[in-house]
């Protein structure tokens, strides 16, 4: 947090205002090319091994590509990123939503780089598992963020059913999870079977979505732990709660009032009345039945 901060005082002014606006035009443009020159589209996508052969545009135009196939609930989807990215951009401020967005283009950016670099080194040269990133796990990433700021938000799932987002958000996680998993099971199962000139497309393939899954699912957790008190984790803060818990419930059954005279307690007649009397020495307190009728102590 205190990063942040620092970050925050020095570059603050050059953030980006209602970015997510700027990002879903910048997937508008993306539909279009797709639709109407596929070409131009295709050289849009991060693609390592083309990065490498000078292509460099493709580090920052791939986050024009589309998180989704263009469909009829495509301009729901739209609505509700701008939701979430301007909910987001209050909660937090302009700053440092840019900065949970660009870190997240960033980590799966130079992850996709560095595995290509990886396997290249691996082979001798002969082959890298060259990764193409999807926007779609980094909207992922905003939507869980708003889920853990906002768990009882409710939202109408398929426009009918209303549900709190806690568990569309633990719903997705799963799902992410067994798509990870999935991909790399069919790897190692089919791998062995396939030609060799097949295998560098068929990791491609499975990889792909893995490694994006992952990588996303990395910026979440490193923003959420960085703008997070981790003090109340601390062994010290932990055993002080211990100590705490156990001391409320050593007093647990104490009563609270007890009559000097008949020894009558809060606890075993909570309908009497007990008052302590001003004119004994000392701290004693009596029942309704023997505060007016008992010696006073000298």
């Amino acid at each position: 947090m205190n990063f942040l901060n620092k970050l925050e005082r020095k570059f603050g002014k050059y953030a980006i205002h209602n970015l997510i606006t700027y990002l879903l035009i910048g997937y508008g443009i993306g539909y279009v090319l797709e639709l109407f020159n596929p070409k131009i589209y295709a050289m849009l996508q991060l693609d390592p091994q083309l990065v490498m052969q000078g292509e460099v545009w493709r580090l920052f135009t791939w986050i024009m590509t589309t998180p989704e196939s263009l469909g009829f609930f495509t301009i729901f989807m739209f609505l509700f990123y701008y939701w979430i990215g301007h909910t987001l951009e209050n909660y937090w401020g302009t700053f440092r939503y840019n900065m949970y967005m660009l870190s997240g283009y960033l980590i799966m950016t130079i992850g996709a780089m560095v595995i290509y670099w990886i396997t290249s080194l691996v082979s001798g040269g002969n082959f890298g598992i060259s990764l193409s990133m999807s926007t779609y796990y980094v909207n992922m990433a905003s939507f869980l963020a708003f889920a853990t700021l906002f768990p009882d938000v409710k939202v109408y799932f398929m426009m009918i059913l209303p549900i709190k987002i806690k568990w569309l958000a633990i719903v997705d996680g799963v799902y992410l999870g067994f798509t990870a998993l999935y991909y790399v099971g069919i790897y190692f199962q089919n791998v062995g079977q396939m030609p060799g000139s097949y295998k560098l497309a068929f990791a491609n393939l499975c990889f792909s979505q893995t490694a994006a899954i992952l990588l996303s699912l990395l910026n979440f957790l490193i923003f959420f732990f960085a703008t997070r008190n981790m003090k109340k984790y601390s062994p010290k803060e932990i055993r002080r709660k211990h100590v705490y818990q156990k001391e409320v419930k050593s007093t647990q059954g104490i009563a609270k009032h007890k009559c000097a005279i008949c020894g009558r307690t809060s606890e075993s007649n909570p309908e009497l009345t007990f008052r302590f009397c001003s004119k004994c020495n000392g701290n004693y307190e009596y029942c309704q039945d023997h505060i007016f009728t008992h010696e006073h102590i000298k």
